[in-house]
């Protein structure tokens, strides 16, 4: 093999999290290192005991074996490899993240770490085609849906967001280290936080490769599905319980107080609105984004925001009166269509600062 196709000299480390490992890490890190990938450090996650002699193995290979005394998580190993590189290597340019499992071709590794040196500013993803006979069924489900709610949360397009082959540049592990997350939350929300930040985000395509329909993966479906949704989901019940207690303030208020005109739907559109934005917006700020900084230049950006959309949905539903269908309805289209954009301007100018800030 040319030396053009190694990673002789190359400053990147190589990180991974192993939890009760077989043989297939050995194999990984005996194969980076013929491929020139000389710097490895294996983080074990509290693997039970008879998985100490593959921890010994990679060790003897040259890779540095970092323990945790019991299962943090994915993302706490991933950390805990960071803080290592951050505080005992300040050469490395920069560091890839792999499986232990074998899903991961060191040919990749290495095509992925070439890839991030020539994007120093941005984490560059290993990507998957999903398209096979092969790959099963629940990882293309997984992946379509993560794909969606990701693209949905931050606009950006990202074919694979579940791989565990990143390349992490130097530039990005502070912020890597900030972000929340100890378990499989942790790398969804770095692709969020770096789609929010002035960080982009490369694709290389990697193989597909899944061993004993990916029987190895110690991913749980319902508590890691719900760890990877929760701030999605968190800002959807925010959103949604917003939208009843404005919708039904303003039906009695238009049905009860304020009765038949045009001002009383204004009335009781802007009281509505009044009471149940201060609700999204402390909850918004205190549970979803937890973005509890700087709250009062939050608050004056909200009010310019919950201004800007009460005034749009006022006169909408007040233009609309016209047609023959309830206030109530015709409020809830349109608030319905504001949504998305009240959502977006939240995410990329209210609390983006703050969210970078965290992560």
């Amino acid at each position: 093999m040319s030396d053009g196709c190694k990673g002789d000299n190359m400053k990147v480390v190589v990180l991974i999290p192993a939890l009760n490992p077989d043989d297939a890490l050995v194999n990984t890190v005996r194969e980076c290192i013929s491929l020139g990938l000389r710097h490895i450090i294996v983080v074990d996650d509290g693997s039970a005991a008879e998985y100490q002699p593959v921890f010994d193995k990679v060790q003897e290979q040259g890779a540095m074996v970092l323990h945790h005394a019991h299962n943090r998580g994915k993302g706490a190993a991933l950390k805990t490899g960071l803080e290592e590189i951050t505080k005992h290597l300040p050469e490395m340019q920069g560091v890839v993240t792999a499986d232990a499992d074998g899903q991961h071709s060191p040919a990749d590794i290495l095509a992925v770490a070439k890839k991030m040196l020539e994007h120093p500013d941005s984490l560059v993803l290993g990507v998957r085609d999903f398209s096979g006979a092969d790959v099963p069924s629940r990882s293309k489900f997984g992946n379509r849906l993560t794909a969606s709610i990701f693209f949905l949360l931050t606009g950006t397009a990202c074919s694979d967001t579940q791989t565990g082959l990143r390349g992490i540049p130097r530039s990005l592990f502070a912020a890597a280290l900030r972000t929340n997350g100890e378990r499989y939350d942790f790398e969804m929300n770095m692709l969020i936080d770096v789609a929010r930040s002035r960080h982009t985000i490369v694709s290389v395509p990697i193989q597909t490769i899944y061993l004993e329909g990916n029987a190895s993966s110690h991913f749980r479906v319902v508590r890691d599905s719900v760890l990877i949704y929760q701030q999605p989901l968190k800002y959807l019940a925010v959103a949604l319980s917003s939208f009843v207690i404005d919708l039904g303030l303003f039906t009695v208020l238009s049905g009860k107080v304020f009765v038949g005109s045009a001002a009383g739907i204004w009335l009781s559109n802007i009281a509505a609105r009044c009471l149940s934005g201060l609700y999204n917006f402390r909850m918004n700020q205190t549970w979803c984004f937890q973005a509890k900084e700087r709250t009062m230049t939050q608050f004056v950006k909200y009010v310019a925001l919950f201004v800007g959309v009460m005034l749009v949905s006022s006169a909408a539903v007040s233009i609309l009166r016209v047609l023959p269908c309830p206030p109530t309805l015709t409020k809830a289209v349109v608030d319905t269509i504001l949504f998305f954009v009240n959502y977006q301007v939240q995410k990329r100018w209210i609390f983006a600062g703050q969210q970078e800030d965290k992560s």
